[in-house]
């Protein structure tokens, strides 16, 4: 399987979008044909977000809400697939646990901004959650991602009421990353220090994942019971 990039996710680049509104579009190019949890994307990540861009706290919150729907719509309909029902126990154990955890960061983040919340884009994970193979290698590169994304922008968030729930959160996605890790044999905690990644690199990767679409596609027979 070759690497995943954003270009598969972010199909509608709904992602990518969010991203350029916080950070800019620079780093857009290289980006997009970075690896998914690669090390180049990691570097990248780690620079600032552009000066110029004009970043409120609604803003940061519903680009970190598009993306935990996107998660929690992977781990949804991994397991709608019968993917996850064909893993071993623990590996059950591992997939459902962490997909309950982002629905319901899902479901808080939209109580948090109420009305203000931003409309669900429709996802197209491909194969990418339909074998235990490919959705436990998809899955490790995501809790990485979100574990740096957090780390990039809850510096940004003004409102220190936010940034204190936004690193409870963080705390958690460190954990998910960690058990991810551990499930597939890696090492839990591969560097000293993570580096941070901006929303504009973060932008990038899912855009070239090309998970994000129009209109929802998937190979099971019956359609999910959640969407995010």
């Amino acid at each position: 399987m070759s690497q995943l990039t954003l270009d598969h996710v972010d199909r509608d680049e709904a992602l990518v979008e969010a991203v350029a509104e916080l950070h800019g579009t620079t780093r857009a190019g290289f980006l997009r044909t970075a690896a998914l949890g690669g090390a180049a994307l990691l570097s990248t990540l780690a620079a600032p977000p552009a000066a110029t861009a004009k970043v409120c706290d609604v803003e940061i919150l519903n680009f970190g809400l598009r993306f935990e729907r996107l998660q929690a719509t992977f781990y949804t309909q991994a397991d709608e697939l019968g993917t996850i029902g064909s893993m071993s126990e623990a590996k059950r154990r591992w997939a459902r646990t962490l997909g309950a955890h982002e629905r319901a960061h899902v479901r808080i983040i939209k109580q948090v901004l109420g009305p203000k919340a931003g409309p669900r884009p429709s996802f197209d994970f491909g194969d990418a959650n339909a074998t235990d193979a490919a959705f436990t290698r998809t899955a490790v590169a995501m809790e990485d991602l979100t574990v740096a994304l957090l780390t990039g922008i809850v510096p940004a968030v003004q409102d220190r009421r936010l940034t204190a729930a936004l690193l409870g959160l963080l705390t958690v996605e460190a954990r998910h990353a960690a058990w991810a890790r551990n499930i597939v044999g890696a090492s839990p905690a591969p560097r000293p220090f993570d580096e941070p990644k901006s929303v504009d690199a973060v932008r990038g990767t899912l855009a070239r994942t090309r998970f994000i679409v129009g209109q929802p596609r998937m190979t099971a027979k019956r359609r999910p019971g959640y969407t995010g």
